[in-house]
């Protein structure tokens, strides 16, 4: 029964929201494609042909190819695969981190609250993008390195939504009530608190999942990117020196970036509308 009532929740939020319904659709559209993406290239991303910057509707290479043969078409799905699991899984981490943190920050207050907030806002004050740079230059710049240092740089707007959840909820009748029962601290915080106060987070990191795809762009951008694996980001600055005679290349890979950032904030959007009654009120 309460499952039923939680997907009927679901499908109140998901209707609430033409944002958050249409952004669904189509990321399940482009999760589809880059999931079939062996079905639907015909080599892959690193194969070098004799096709030299083909252009686009060409026989056998729908969106052409790059400088070196390869197919466009090809790299725009498989380098979805690499730019969807780096943005979502650092947004992930990120959400995980900024919970736990701002969630005992909030909960314990006094000493412990604000060590953490001072790490928040130091945090805030750096130049993430710079600071990931340096990190990257001096670590390496493999996929996980660039998953978790996007995620540790990311966190800090999440622990301070559910900080500010938190204190908020703690004073609230039925978390009392938790206490004289005599419910453990880890039990109310992780069990009654969090759960009934994540949701603006969840739309946050939600949003975050677009950051990161453009950070990791970035930073592929510039050649800091992991060089064992094709990314949007990677296509665009091997494309740079062609924008003349192959501006294919760059300009399909753009889109793509751009699309999926579209989609993210759009699902952001309409979850934090959804999830936000003083929104619909406004409405």
């Amino acid at each position: 029964m309460n499952f039923k009532k939680k997907l009927l929740k679901i499908k109140s939020y998901i209707t609430s929201s033409p944002k958050l319904l249409w952004g669904l659709i189509l990321l399940v559209v482009i999760i589809a494609l880059i999931s079939a993406a062996p079905l639907l290239t015909t080599c892959s991303p690193t194969h070098l042909s004799d096709d030299l910057l083909v252009p686009p509707l060409s026989r056998g290479h729908f969106l052409g190819t790059t400088n070196m043969g390869e197919d466009v078409w090809s790299q725009i799905l498989y380098g979805g695969r690499v730019s969807l699991k780096v943005g979502i899984v650092a947004a992930v981490l990120s959400g995980i981190i900024g919970v736990c943190l701002g969630g005992m920050a909030g909960y314990y207050g006094g000493i412990a609250d604000k060590i953490l907030t001072e790490i928040t806002n130091i945090f805030l004050m750096i130049p993430s993008f710079f600071l990931i740079l340096i990190v990257v230059a001096i670590f390496g710049s493999s996929m996980f390195h660039i998953m978790l240092i996007i995620a540790l740089t990311s966190w800090p707007s999440n622990a301070r939504m559910m900080r500010a959840q938190v204190m908020t909820l703690k004073e609230r009748t039925f978390i009392k009530s938790a206490r004289v029962l005599g419910e453990s601290n880890f039990t109310i915080l992780f069990h009654y608190i969090i759960p009934n106060g994540i949701y603006p987070v969840i739309a946050n990191t939600t949003m975050n999942v677009a950051q990161a795809i453009i950070t990791e762009a970035g930073l592929s951008f510039l050649g800091l990117g992991d060089p064992n694996s094709v990314s949007w980001g990677q296509m665009i600055m091997n494309g740079k020196p062609y924008l003349v005679n192959g501006w294919w290349i760059s300009l399909f890979s753009g889109i793509a970036i751009m699309l999926v950032v579209i989609i993210f904030y759009m699902i952001g959007d309409g979850l934090n509308y959804a999830i936000n009654p003083k929104l619909q009120e406004r409405n």
